[in-house]
């Protein structure tokens, strides 16, 4: 009893703010050499073995790196550190689960999309903007789902940015210039067809950017996205994850038909050929970037009318929060 103080309750009463200050810490404190791990603590036995087995680990990599210093610009590069129980994120996905009907879809949509262009519509919003990022794996459905999203808008209101390859225009400035220089004015809509997250997906993935460039990135991300919301932009991000023997159904269904072709390439299959490789990455990149203030929304895409109730539904709870 005399571990719980006066003072416990006290912190207690604002766990929320020690949160958020935990947080910013964290990412600011995290570097190559001295890194942070991040555990849940609620199962002591969970906690005292996943400790005993990261430091178990730490000492024997030491020990056979055979080194007494880490190279000088380790400690400028956030560190990836990996789970202790090698258990990713979009392993735990629950699919089977997650699916709607259509006759229920089309039932609920046109109340979502007056919802959400009700919003689009209000006082509040003129002096709010929203930046809505997709990604995901290939043929998850992010291109029919953004076209629920802006049927509910005016058209000009939005812009769909979709992200390739840089030009060269755009390698010959900073690495985010490319996306700074569409985001939206107050009272309007940016949507990305995949984003920003290409450096440490295809770039990491592919080798197309050093290893210590796509580790920065996960720092820069998230100063760049803090900036964002400190500035009022409503920023909602999704993954749209599907199953790799969902992909292939879908892959094989676009090659059989005709006005489908055109989506599906040598690179897609290519890159199903890396699906560890991206799995990986992507449960990398949203531990490491998922904020209180630029949160990840996984959404388990097998069923496409329940993705597109659940993104519909995100993208006005987030709006509707920003405008209370």
């Amino acid at each position: 009893r005399w571990r719980v103080t006066k003072t416990d309750w006290k912190n207690f009463a604002h766990y929320d703010r020690f949160s958020k200050v935990s947080e910013r810490v964290l990412r600011q404190t995290s570097t190559g050499s001295a890194p942070w791990l991040v555990l849940e603590g609620a199962c002591p036995n969970y906690r005292t073995l996943t400790v005993a087995t990261q430091i178990l680990k730490s000492l024997k990599e030491r020990l056979a790196s055979n080194k007494t210093k880490a190279p000088a610009n380790v400690a400028h590069v956030p560190p990836l550190v990996p789970s202790v129980d090698d258990v990713r994120i979009l392993q735990t996905l629950d699919y089977e689960n997650k699916r709607l009907s259509k006759e229920r879809f089309e039932k609920g949509l046109p109340g979502q999309l007056r919802r959400l262009n009700a919003l689009s519509r209000s006082d509040k919003f003129k002096e709010r903007s929203v930046v809505i990022v997709f990604e995901g794996n290939d043929a998850a459905g992010k291109g029919g789902t953004i076209r629920r999203i802006t049927s509910a808008l005016d058209a000009r209101q939005y812009g769909v940015i979709q992200i390739a390859s840089p030009t060269e225009e755009e390698r010959a400035q900073p690495y985010l210039w490319r996306f700074w220089r569409h985001l939206p004015a107050h009272g309007r809509f940016t949507i990305y067809d995949r984003s920003w997250y290409g450096r440490v997906l295809v770039e990491r993935v592919e080798g197309f950017c050093a290893k210590d460039a796509w580790m920065r990135a996960y720092g820069e991300i998230n100063d760049f996205e803090l900036q964002l919301a400190q500035h009022g932009i409503v920023l909602v991000k999704f993954w749209l994850a599907v199953t790799k023997e969902e992909q292939l159904r879908r892959f094989k269904e676009r090659e059989a038909t005709r006005f489908k072709r055109f989506k599906i390439t040598a690179e897609d299959w290519r890159n199903r050929d890396k699906w560890g490789d991206y799995e990986l990455a992507a449960s990398d990149m949203i531990d490491r970037t998922s904020t209180s203030f630029a949160p990840w929304t996984i959404v388990e895409a097998n069923d496409k009318h329940y993705a597109r109730k659940k993104t519909l539904d995100t993208v006005c709870e987030r709006i509707e929060a920003a405008l209370r």
